[in-house]
């Protein structure tokens, strides 16, 4: 019978596992952005200085559509990465998520290493984070942990089934979501990990009453590979499996559900964050880049840039004639390629994003 104690034990290690794959870079593939174009348009009708990046999102104004994204907590490596990433959040006006806390739910005295981002973000937008198969409770206490603004629950069910110690059972996730999304005082957005959200899972979440999803598709953090790495395995067949970020937005999107889109996913540029918002996204997370960039250089690199994300993705609602993120909607996007496939054979029509 595995203890408690040995439980927590081995994820601790599972988490220091991650952090240090995650700077190895395993797992990357295509987010498919590479088969979507803007339209350029030559002639702007206002100036640079007319743009206005910041939205409204849970109640609080960003500077920029931007969440650096869930990624660590529950180690002594990650108290200073998370103190990092918040204070860089809340110089720059962005949100910020933080990893799985469920090592925290079962561990008190690593609370602290989530905890420190509330204090170094007060008035920041932060998410909490838990497995979609958390109960109320739980959820509930990972919200209380940290002052959180919103929930992510994230499906990672190729990650479970890749580790020895993962979860079996998945049946019972709907009806947690469904618990979890009306007995919080705060907004749930339901996080795929890095292999996609379908349409139909869309719809699904939606009936379960969920209004806010991130798409997590693949192009980005690979945890098949890195399970698959931890457990010294090639899984080839499942670091490829799921939906590439941009098809995965691009189902959610022409859902015809009135859903808040968060793309995530491999997005490493400005380019393609303004793709995702031209696409549907109202926010765009990004998880393994601004990791990396807090890694090598620090908080002050991390903020220097954002700041530059924050700068061209400003020069490219110019170049696309968008005043703003909800003009950068309504902007014509080419889809191209396996893309184009993929939307017609799954009953999409890809001009409909060219022809706004």
């Amino acid at each position: 019978m595995v203890t408690s104690s040995e439980h927590n034990s081995e994820r601790f290690r599972r988490k220091l596992d991650h952090l240090r794959l995650y700077q190895e870079g395993w797992g990357a593939q295509s987010n498919a952005f590479h088969d979507v174009y803007l339209v350029h348009q030559a002639l702007p009708e206002f100036d640079l200085k007319d743009i206005d990046l910041s939205i409204r999102w849970l109640g609080k104004t960003l500077a920029a559509p931007f969440i650096i994204n869930a990624m660590t907590g529950g180690t002594p490596a990650s108290l200073d990465i998370n103190r990092s990433l918040a204070r860089a959040a809340a110089r720059t006006g962005v949100a910020m998520a933080v990893g799985s806390q469920h090592i925290a739910l079962e561990a008190p005295e690593v609370r602290e290493t989530f905890a420190i981002v509330r204090r170094e973000n007060p008035g920041g937008v932060i998410l909490a984070n838990v497995s979609a198969g958390a109960s109320v409770d739980e959820a509930a206490r990972a919200v209380e942990m940290i002052a959180a603004d919103g929930l992510q629950l994230h499906l990672n069910v190729v990650q479970e089934l890749l580790m020895p110690e993962g979860d079996r059972t998945f049946h019972h996730y709907r009806d947690r979501i469904r618990d979890v999304a009306a007995g919080l005082p705060v907004p749930v957005i339901v996080k795929e990990v890095g292999n996609g959200l379908s349409r139909e899972v869309a719809l699904v979440l939606y009936g379960c009453g969920v209004r806010r999803l991130d798409v997590g598709g693949g192009g980005g953090t690979n945890f098949a590979a890195i399970e698959s790495r931890r457990a010294g395995r090639d899984n080839n067949a499942y670091c490829k499996w799921g939906l590439p970020t941009a098809l995965s937005l691009m189902e959610v999107a022409t859902s015809g559900l009135p859903l808040e889109i968060v793309a995530t996913g491999g997005i490493e540029s400005p380019l393609e964050a303004a793709k995702a918002l031209a696409l549907g996204a109202s926010l765009v997370g990004v998880a393994g880049h601004f990791l990396k960039v807090c890694l090598d250089e620090g908080e002050e690199g991390l903020v220097a840039e954002i700041e530059r994300w924050k700068k061209d993705l400003r020069n490219f609602c110019l170049m696309c004639g968008a005043r703003n993120i909800k003009e950068l909607k309504k902007k014509p996007v080419i889809i191209t390629g396996r893309a184009h496939e993929w939307l017609l054979n799954r009953g999409i029509d890809p001009t409909s994003f060219a022809r706004r």
